[in-house]
């Protein structure tokens, strides 16, 4: 094979991990390819490991990338600032390479150079020293950003065992509120939620004449027909240290949804455009 060859071989996996790295397909595309040109320009028998070579081009590629965003001031894109017909080819992405939506909620939490070396060697077990090569840094600090990473993504665990009782039963009504919430059933919905209920949001997520706030679990549930693409990417996560979800459709996170629960019912639901102070954490494994 030829280094073109092997390069179309490694493709899927290098689109792979300039996903993780940027989180944007789009802009992982964007990079592979032009990885790809470069690859056109060399000479295969200088190159002695051609995995490992593409690898780091395109770990160098994403850096760079993210680096000249930062330089022009730009945030990490909302859903709300993407064109809708790439935030489809982007949840298609997840659901055909079964991408967790939660993990790249988290890492977009992450500094550059943290998300670089965890998603290169948590994800896709590349050698420290490969990543230190990219990084331009020593293997022992390339080692420190993955760990740093980890605890940044680490989930919240309760203090208390009474706590940890609560919680566990939030995350069971949170996880049947969305799923009822996505099968459009009703009743399970207003059976969830005290019959004064309010659901309030932010303007800006609503649909034009939407109302800010809505009182009652028959009147909450019935509105829930109308955001099925935004329940459907929708995964609970910790926020702010209570059981609530955050919606991120294609992995680019837009708003909270967060809960006020009494007596094992939902008596207020808040959705809220998503703060750079809001502390987004995993759930805890094993919760329900």
């Amino acid at each position: 094979m030829d280094l073109i060859d092997d390069f179309e071989a490694a493709r899927p996996r290098l689109l792979a991990l300039a996903h993780r790295i940027l989180g944007s397909f789009e802009d992982a595309e964007d990079v592979v390819q032009t990885a790809w040109l470069r690859t056109q320009t060399m000479d295969r028998t200088r190159i002695d490991n051609p995995g490992g070579w593409f690898t780091t081009v395109v770990g160098r590629l994403c850096l760079d990338h993210v680096r000249s965003r930062e330089r022009r001031g730009e945030l990490p894109l909302l859903s709300d600032a993407i064109p809708d017909d790439r935030l489809a080819v982007e949840e298609e992405l997840l659901r055909r390479e079964d991408v967790s939506r939660a993990l790249l909620v988290l890492l977009g939490r992450l500094t550059t150079t943290q998300r670089v070396a965890y998603v290169m060697h948590d994800l896709f077990r590349i050698p420290f020293d490969e990543i230190a090569d990219v990084l331009d840094t020593a293997t022992s600090n390339a080692k420190k950003l993955a760990s740093r990473a980890r605890r940044r993504l680490e989930v919240v665990e309760p203090a208390s065992a009474e706590e940890a009782t609560r919680t566990s039963g939030h995350w069971q009504i949170v996880d049947a509120f969305l799923a009822a919430a996505r099968g459009g059933d009703i009743d399970t919905l207003v059976a969830l939620m005290a019959p004064d209920v309010v659901r309030a949001a932010d303007p800006v997520l609503l649909p034009e004449g939407g109302a800010v706030e809505v009182v009652g679990n028959r009147a909450v549930a019935e509105e829930t027909r109308y955001f099925t693409t935004r329940i459907h990417a929708s995964i609970p996560m910790h926020v702010n240290g209570t059981p609530a979800a955050v919606i991120a459709p294609g992995g680019h996170p837009l708003a909270t949804i967060t809960f006020t629960f009494e007596n094992d019912k939902i008596t207020r639901i808040e959705i809220a455009r998503l703060k750079p102070t809001d502390e987004v954490n995993a759930r805890r494994p094993g919760t329900s």
